[in-house]
C-alpha cells in the first residue's frame, strides 16, 4: 500500500482564526503555517484560484515548512474556465473591458498564454523545494464529457509538466452509466489522476463518490454533505462537520484506494471554523488504527 498524507484545504481561512484551533502563541502567517504544518504533512492553497501566486509568496512557503511537507496549489479560475475577476489577472495583461468577469475566449492568445506562463513559473521554488504535489484542475459544472474536454485535460498535461496536474469534475456526464468506464479508461490510458470526492448528491454539480486512482497519485477531497449546497455563502455550503461514523466507514476505502497508487492525497474541504482541522485529525487517527 501506498503512503497516505491527510490535510485540509485551508490553514488560514478567517473562521479558522477565530475558532481557537491555533494557539495564542501563532500569531502571525509564518507561525500559523509552521504550527499546521507541525500537525499535518500535507495542504492544499485554495487562494491560487482566486487569484495568482506570487513567486515569492511560493519561496516563503517552502522555506517555512519541514522537509517532507507538501503543497497541493488549487489552478488559477481562468485556467480552468471559470468566469475570472478581471482585477484578479495580472495588472499588465488586463483587457480593456466594461466586463467585470472573464473568460478565456475574451483574452488574446497571447495574454492567455502570458497567464499560464506566469502562473506556473511562480510555483517553481515549490517544485524545486520538492514540496509541490500537484495542480487541482477543478473544473465547472459546465464542462461535460466531450471530446475537446478529454482533450483539454491532454493540453493541461503538457503545459504542466513536469509539474503535475490532478482533475476533479463538478459534472455527472462523467460518471453516468457506461460513461464511468470510459472516463477511468480514458483518465488511466493517459496517466491523468483523479480527484475522487465525497460532496452532497442531487444538485448540477454533484459527481458521485468514485474511488478509483488511474495514475501513481490518488487524490480524495471531501467536501462535506451540507444541505445548503447551493447557497452562495460558503461557509454555509462547506459548513458541515463529519461523524465519527462516516470517518470510520471511510478509512477503510482510503486504505484500499492508497493500495492501486504510490501515494494518496487526502484533503478535507469543509472549511469552516476548525471543522476541517478536527475531522483531518481524526481521520488521520483512523487511519493508523
Amino acid at each position: 500500500m501506498g503512503g497516505i498524507k491527510v490535510g485540509t484545504a485551508s490553514w488560514t481561512d478567517r473562521t479558522l482564526l477565530e475558532s481557537g484551533w491555533y494557539p495564542a502563541a501563532a500569531d502571525t502567517p509564518q507561525r500559523r503555517l509552521a504550527h499546521y504544518a507541525s500537525r499535518f504533512p500535507l495542504v492544499e492553497v485554495d487562494a491560487t484560484y482566486y487569484s495568482p501566486p506570487a513567486e515569492r509568496t511560493a519561496r516563503l512557503w517552502a522555506e517555512r515548512t519541514p522537509a517532507g511537507f507538501t503543497f497541493n496549489v488549487k489552478a488559477f479560475s481562468l485556467l480552468t474556465g471559470h468566469p475570472t475577476r478581471v482585477s484578479a489577472l495580472y495588472k499588465d495583461l488586463r483587457p480593456e473591458t466594461e466586463k467585470r468577469n472573464v473568460y478565456p475566449g475574451d483574452l488574446d492568445a497571447q495574454t492567455y498564454e502570458e497567464v499560464w506562463t506566469r502562473f506556473l513559473t511562480a510555483l517553481e521554488p515549490l517544485a524545486h523545494a520538492g514540496k509541490l504535489g500537484a495542480v487541482l484542475f477543478q473544473f465547472p459544472p459546465w464542462f461535460t464529457i466531450r471530446r475537446d474536454n478529454k482533450q483539454y485535460l491532454l493540453e493541461v498535461r503538457e503545459r504542466c509538466a513536469p509539474i503535475r496536474a490532478v482533475f476533479e469534475f463538478r459534472h455527472a456526464s462523467w460518471f453516468d452509466g457506461d460513461n464511468e468506464a470510459e472516463t477511468l479508461d480514458f483518465l488511466r490510458r493517459h496517466r491523468l489522476p483523479y480527484v475522487c470526492v465525497d460532496m452532497p448528491q442531487g444538485h448540477r454539480s454533484s459527481v458521485p463518490p468514485v474511488l478509483a486512482a488511474t495514475a501513481e497519485l490518488a487524490v480524495v477531497r471531501f467536501h462535506g454533505h451540507s444541505e445548503k449546497w447551493d447557497s452562495k455563502d460558503i461557509y454555509e455550503r462547506f459548513g458541515y462537520r463529519y461523524s465519527e461514523r462516516e470517518l470510520a466507514d471511510w478509512a477503510p476505502k482510503l486504505r484500499e484506494l492508497a493500495g492501486q497508487a504510490e501515494q494518496t492525497h487526502v484533503l478535507m474541504n469543509n472549511c469552516y471554523r476548525d471543522y476541517a482541522q478536527r475531522d483531518a485529525e481524526r481521520l488521520t487517527d483512523l487511519l493508523g488504527e
